[in-house]
């Protein structure tokens, strides 16, 4: 490898820190706001720990998705689902973020970096699919763990991603256990309606 490219993969990986410091809507279970690099990383440890019920899936290719679905966060930061405009297509922008963060990475790298990150939004593959599945499994088992606000609002997330989560049935029995503890907070919280 070059020396320009490896300046441009450190160049890449500077911005990409940026994650670490993208705080979303979910708390820690100590109280502080998760960083969307933390999100990705139980993200991509589901996707390890589950992989055996994936046989047919290209395991690589699911983690590389996993890996990227949110860099573009790195520029704007997050949207919470609930801050969510309806007809806004938040995906136009992040991708828009996604290609500034990429520029000083060579032109093959960003294809397949582009290529994943397009598959992901568009939900145009099974990697991309189950992807989305582990997403939403992922944000909903962070929000029955975190220390949240008062006025939380545990019955969106009962239905949160729902489309998503319905994958398959491995994924839908990972959904009603969590759902379990979701609807025993909304219950114990008397959780409002939005």
């Amino acid at each position: 490898m070059r020396e320009l490219e490896l300046e441009g993969i450190l160049d890449f990986l500077r911005g990409a820190e940026q994650l670490k410091n993208t705080l979303r809507s979910s708390n820690t279970s100590n109280g502080r706001h998760e960083s969307t690099a933390e999100h990705t990383w139980r993200l991509c440890l589901m996707v390890m720990l589950f992989s055996n019920q994936y046989p047919e899936i290209d395991i690589l290719k699911l983690m590389k998705i996993c890996i990227i679905h949110d860099l573009g966060e790195a520029i704007s930061g997050d949207i919470a689902a609930v801050d969510q405009i309806e007809g806004v297509n938040k995906g136009v922008e992040e991708r828009k973020d996604l290609e500034l963060l990429l520029r000083p990475l060579q032109n093959d790298l960003k294809e397949e970096i582009i290529t994943l990150w397009d598959e992901y939004e568009n939900a145009s593959s099974k990697e991309a699919l189950l992807a989305k599945a582990f997403d939403k499994i992922e944000t909903i088992l962070q929000h029955t763990q975190g220390i949240n606000p008062p006025d939380f609002n545990y019955k969106f997330n009962l239905s949160y991603g729902k489309k998503y989560t319905d994958y398959d049935e491995f994924t839908s029995k990972l959904r009603a256990l969590i759902d379990k503890d979701t609807q025993a907070l909304a219950e114990a919280n008397n959780s409002p309606q939005r």
